[in-house]
């Protein structure tokens, strides 16, 4: 069996057990609003920076940094995966700092949210990268993605000792606060010309997605 279709098998198993899962619980609400709050409002973040409470989003994220006028956040379905586009750049290699700049773009006709951070699984191994202990809080966050509109994270790549794997390329999928995981992204890193980069680790972690570029030094 092919690389990256043992990957694909690993999401794909991964999709089925946590859907189970959630179906047993009571489903998932695709209006974007599956979480009790208790009464409290839960913040939602736009992906300009700004925020708002649950019910009205600003959306400005069309492209060109222009803002698109508010939106109701329950008419704003979640990101499914299959509307985003991705590229990934290898950033300092073999140097501190060195990490892969994820961008995923809005390729929809419609607006969509995501949170969370990006489950991600480097070269042929099925372990989903775990999230960076030092990640600024806010993955609880809704970030709506407007047409065209992009966001961000970025997988640390360390080499501390022990195996080491090297590769170019990696597997891609939204996530949510539940775990579920959507259909994955066979894609490559690329370098600053863009083409493939192999990259080394030992040990990987993710950010939250950000409208902003992580490690953006």
């Amino acid at each position: 069996m092919p690389t990256n279709r043992i990957r694909a098998a690993v999401l794909a198993g991964t999709t089925a057990a946590l859907a189970l899962s959630l179906i047993a619980c009571g489903g998932s609400d695709d209006s974007g609003d599956n979480a009790s709050t208790g009464g409290a409002s839960k913040t939602v973040a736009t992906a300009d920076g700004s925020k708002s409470s649950e019910g009205t989003v600003t959306e400005t994220t069309d492209g060109s940094g222009k803002n698109g006028g508010a939106g109701n956040a329950k008419r704003t379905k979640p990101c499914k995966g299959d509307e985003m586009s991705y590229s990934v750049v290898h950033r300092f290699p073999s140097e501190q700092g060195e990490h892969l700049l994820v961008t995923a773009t809005n390729a929809d006709s419609k607006s969509c949210w995501i949170t969370s951070m990006p489950s991600v699984m480097l070269g042929n191994t099925s372990k989903v990268v775990p999230h960076s202990a030092k990640d600024a809080p806010g993955g609880s966050s809704q970030i709506t993605v407007k047409p065209g509109g992009k966001v961000y994270s970025a997988i640390a790549l360390f080499t501390v000792g022990g195996r080491t794997h090297s590769s170019t390329d990696l597997s891609i999928a939204l996530s949510d606060r539940t775990g579920y995981t959507g259909p994955g992204t066979e894609t490559s890193a690329l370098d600053g010309k863009g083409a493939q980069s192999e990259f080394t680790w030992s040990d990987a972690e993710v950010t939250n997605w950000n409208t902003e570029k992580p490690y953006n030094f």
